[in-house]
């Protein structure tokens, strides 16, 4: 019943914005205006971590390579490539002409500065491990770069996307608290203008980009933390995309009205939500008492209730779109006797108050969830009505993005309710490798399984994506049984764009592979007469 009361009152929040036949504001046409939930916090590309800053940094920074509209990896400042026979060495030849946004020609050493940033101990980024097996990176010469492995290294290539850093304004510097975190210097389409914490991110173009020269004069992000009131801008005009919650794509994606100034895209998002659990915490420190949960969630709920039916169950590691995916696995089944019996034979008994106590303490904890996004929280309410069913209490946090992840950074948490975007390339070495648990990097739960270490270090020195493939399949069956979050659904991707914005190309990517080629025709006044 739950979440049939949150649709319901999110209907009424929805039919009231459209109860007003309202015109959407003329924009002057040569900016473009988005939102986001959370503010940036550091924008230098090796601690742009979270997606909030890395959307933002992603557009001022280049790297070596890219992936295109068919998800092919291509030269970004870097031309081309060469790759040994052996694959232990690639030269980079560099673009030549490249200006960073203060004036300074791009070179070699720009990259070899970033490699050795990227790697330095001092610097706390979640990176450093692509570039681990690196031996050596050198300036052969003015344009061109050798990168030397230790081994062959699959993801090689979509490493060297990462950001290169301007060594002229860097070297020497500490990194981590640098200003350029908030005023960056990168290569990128776009340069920053202005930041008002809290408000807005504006950027302005860059007339000397090497790809051609963006449409829009200014890309602005601002920072509107509920999802009602981003959703009021985007229909009166003061914003012109957001990705839509299902309840607005169901109730109103396909309303003329709404058709009238938008399209809408929908395609799946190439992640996945879950539950995070500190595995030093002595609740969750047990496997069997996290597949006891596993079997407690009944994710078909969730995706009806939150979801509206847009998305899919998440059996593991890998979204069913990716090449690693494993079909095979199995899903923890949802059955509330079963959760209940593997929950005895850990010790845990149903106290007074119904609520399940072992050792004197009882099975409680709290979840955070991240301020502004509503699908999160639904998902977290009807979770804990679920729980609750087999004697587990479950108390929602909801927190402020920074002040979210202080804690999860910190790991002063219990149990976290998070997404993830993932890379295409497969390697999971960030996420789940047990190495990668010091504060600021990805496995913050504190996973630990030799054999997933093992698995993961040996996929990522195998080219041959067939062979690569088989040891993935093997990765996704041992941490869907170890169970270090709860998988629970993958989302669909629903992005709304005001109709005045053309030159939009779904693809396999996505849309946003020719963002900086979008525009706005001439006539587009006619639009709204």
């Amino acid at each position: 019943m739950l979440q049939k009361y949150l649709i319901f009152f999110l209907s009424l929040s929805l039919l009231f914005i459209f109860s007003c036949e309202r015109t959407p504001e003329i924009k002057e046409p040569f900016s473009i205006t988005g939102a986001s939930s959370a503010d940036g916090k550091r924008l230098l590309p090796l601690f742009a971590s979270d997606s909030a800053s890395a959307d933002i940094s992603g557009k001022i920074f280049n790297g070596l390579t890219k992936y295109d509209k068919n998800l092919n990896i291509v030269g970004d400042l870097a031309e081309s490539w060469q790759i040994s026979k052996n694959g232990k060495e690639i030269i980079f030849y560099l673009r030549k002409g490249i200006k960073w946004h203060d004036g300074f020609e791009f070179t070699a050493e720009d990259v070899v500065f970033t490699y050795k940033a990227v790697t330095d101990p001092k610097n706390p980024t979640p990176y450093s491990s692509n570039y681990g097996p690196v031996k050596e990176v050198k300036a052969v010469d003015k344009y061109t770069v050798k990168v030397i492995y230790e081994k062959p290294f699959a993801p090689a290539l979509e490493s060297w996307g990462m950001g290169i850093l301007p060594k002229h304004l860097l070297e020497g510097k500490e990194l981590f608290n640098s200003q350029l975190n908030r005023t960056p210097i990168g290569t990128g389409p776009y340069k920053i203008k202005e930041w008002i914490t809290g408000q807005r991110v504006v950027l302005e173009k860059n007339e000397n980009y090497y790809e051609g020269i963006p449409f829009f004069e200014k890309f602005i992000t601002r920072i509107i933390p509920d999802p009602s009131t981003m959703f009021l801008e985007l229909r009166f005009g003061g914003i012109d995309f957001m990705g839509l919650n299902p309840a607005q794509y169901k109730y109103y994606g396909n309303k003329a009205y709404f058709k009238k100034y938008f399209n809408v895209y929908r395609y799946p998002s190439f992640g996945y939500t879950y539950i995070g659990y500190n595995l030093k915490d002595p609740l969750f420190s047990e496997k069997k008492v996290r597949q006891a949960i596993a079997h407690a969630i009944n994710k078909k709920e969730i995706i009806e209730g939150v979801l509206l039916g847009y998305g899919t169950p998440c059996t593991g590691p890998f979204p069913p779109s990716s090449w690693a995916y494993n079909p095979n696995i199995k899903d923890f089944e949802y059955d509330i006797e079963k959760a209940k019996e593997i929950l005895y034979e850990e010790g845990w008994k149903q106290g007074n108050d119904g609520i399940l106590v072992k050792d004197g303490k009882k099975f409680s904890f709290i979840l955070l969830v991240n301020q502004g996004n509503e699908a999160r929280l639904k998902t977290a309410q009807i979770i804990k009505e679920q729980l609750k069913k087999i004697g587990i209490e479950l108390n929602i946090r909801v927190l402020e993005w920074q002040s979210f992840l202080e804690l999860v950074t910190k790991r002063q948490f219990q149990a976290v309710l998070l997404g993830w975007s993932l890379s295409r390339d497969p390697d999971l070495y960030d996420i789940f490798h047990s190495s990668k648990t010091k504060p600021g990097e990805f496995n913050f739960v504190g996973y630990s399984n030799k054999e997933v270490d093992s698995l993961i270090e040996k996929a990522r020195q195998i080219l041959n994506k067939e062979e690569r493939k088989k040891l993935y399949w093997r990765i996704h069956e041992l941490i869907t049984e170890d169970q270090p979050y709860t998988f629970l659904y993958v989302p669909d991707t629903i992005i709304a764009v005001n109709k005045r914005i053309r030159g939009i190309e779904p693809a396999s990517a996505g849309i946003w592979h020719n963002y900086i080629f979008w525009y706005v025709p001439k006539n587009y006044l006619d639009w709204y007469n």
